[in-house]
């Protein structure tokens, strides 16, 4: 999700609720203690170099149960982050601190944000080695002999 989606949807909704990927939530009480742009300068494992821009969003809840985030608060906050530190319209990617400091990626199922588990990937397939993926064969669908006959040709 891009940050002008998430600017756009919380113009429609009434509460900001962030679901973890194994169906609990972030308790509503959570702050979003820091917007900022995440700058990834790096070089693959096939030797191109890359860079990479996040809109980082950290999650945090504390003891104050009655604290609750309202929509338009954090498109003030989200605002003032664009203006102050000059965010363009990145990809976001959330923080949120359960067992460790957990990063995903952020959706929108129409009522609740949806946090994704992020994954890691070899951007350099083409140039590190790694095989393609064999395509799998049913060995039924290769031949119209039962499998293993005598005169066969699959054993």
């Amino acid at each position: 999700m891009k940050l002008s989606q998430i600017k756009e949807v919380l113009t429609r909704v009434e509460a900001v609720n962030f679901e973890l990927p194994n169906g609990t939530f972030v308790p509503e009480y959570f702050h979003v203690t820091e917007i900022g742009l995440i700058t990834k300068n790096f070089i693959d494992c096939g030797g191109t170099v890359r860079k990479e821009n996040v809109v980082n969003f950290q999650l945090w809840d504390a003891n104050d149960y009655e604290h609750r985030l309202k929509p338009q608060k954090l498109i003030h906050i989200i605002e003032l982050s664009e203006k102050v530190l000059g965010i363009e319209d990145h990809e976001i990617e959330v923080e949120y601190q359960d067992t460790t400091i957990g990063k995903y990626d952020l959706d929108f199922n129409g009522k609740n944000f949806i946090l994704l588990n992020k994954q890691t990937a070899c951007l350099a397939q083409d140039n590190c080695g790694i095989p393609a993926e064999k395509q799998k064969v049913r060995l039924s669908d290769k031949n119209s002999e039962p499998c293993c006959a005598p005169d066969g040709n699959c054993c």
